[in-house]
């Protein structure tokens, strides 16, 4: 799905965006013993990752791992990386977590045998001592609303965005939104008629705090306004596709 170009822009590490699925995820599908439940809201998250679920006193999953044969059964916890910005397929990625359900403080203890993050590039299985020692990106708790906030108020700085991606991954372009945001850079998701592809803009220096994103992006806006107008989306415009 993404565009190759930007394959050798800088990321975060597997670890470290498994962390930042965790934090944000609103909500978790858990099956246990045979019993699966979405649940909303219902998971903290501790410092090393372990994660702890809250569920009411009549739940299924309770009660399977109440009645458990062998006292601590076998459960798999899943996340969703939503893009907040409406657009063609919003989900990024996916984070599974398998492990071993036990009973503390009236809550289900979730600790976790397997990690495995899946992205737009591949699955990989995250290293558990890394996932532990690993935090969140400074940013993703704060990415929807900077990423709303861009596409609704700043369109306009979105395309002019653009003129730092190869033309051809423009081709065809007829919408163009803000994918993502992690302390390394900016992705752009380029929405054709019947396709899209992902294209990186990453930072001259990571970005630890909003005000440092600020900066990092006016830097890109900066590059962006000495370079050309793309062809691609000047086309757009005169088709009236934009």
């Amino acid at each position: 799905m993404g565009d190759s170009h930007a394959a050798w822009a800088a990321v975060p590490a597997a670890a470290e965006r498994a962390r930042s699925v965790l934090a944000t995820s609103w909500s978790c599908a858990v099956t246990a013993e045979g019993v699966r439940e979405e649940l909303i809201g219902a998971h903290a998250v501790a410092d090393d990752g372990r994660v702890t679920l809250h569920v009411p006193e009549d739940s299924a999953l309770l009660a399977a791992t109440i009645c458990a044969p062998r006292g601590e059964p076998s459960a798999v916890l899943e996340f969703a990386d939503v893009a907040p910005v409406p657009m063609r397929s919003r989900i990024r990625g996916r984070l599974w977590m398998a492990g071993w359900f036990s009973i503390e403080d009236g809550h289900l203890a979730f600790a976790a045998t397997r990690v495995v993050l899946r992205q737009a590039s591949g699955a990989v299985v995250v290293d558990l001592d890394e996932f532990a020692a690993a935090s969140p990106d400074p940013l993703a708790t704060a990415e929807a609303r900077l990423l709303t906030h861009l596409a609704d108020a700043h369109a306009d700085a979105v395309e002019r965005l653009t003129r730092l991606v190869e033309p051809g991954s423009l081709h065809g372009a007829v919408r163009v939104q803000p994918l993502a945001v992690d302390r390394h850079g900016l992705t752009l998701r380029i929405e054709r008629r019947r396709a899209h592809g992902d294209v990186r803009l990453p930072f001259h220096m990571p970005a630890d705090s909003v005000a440092q994103l600020t900066e990092r992006v006016h830097v890109l806006l900066a590059q962006a306004g000495t370079a050309a107008c793309p062809r691609a989306l000047q086309r757009q415009r005169t088709d009236g596709d934009g």
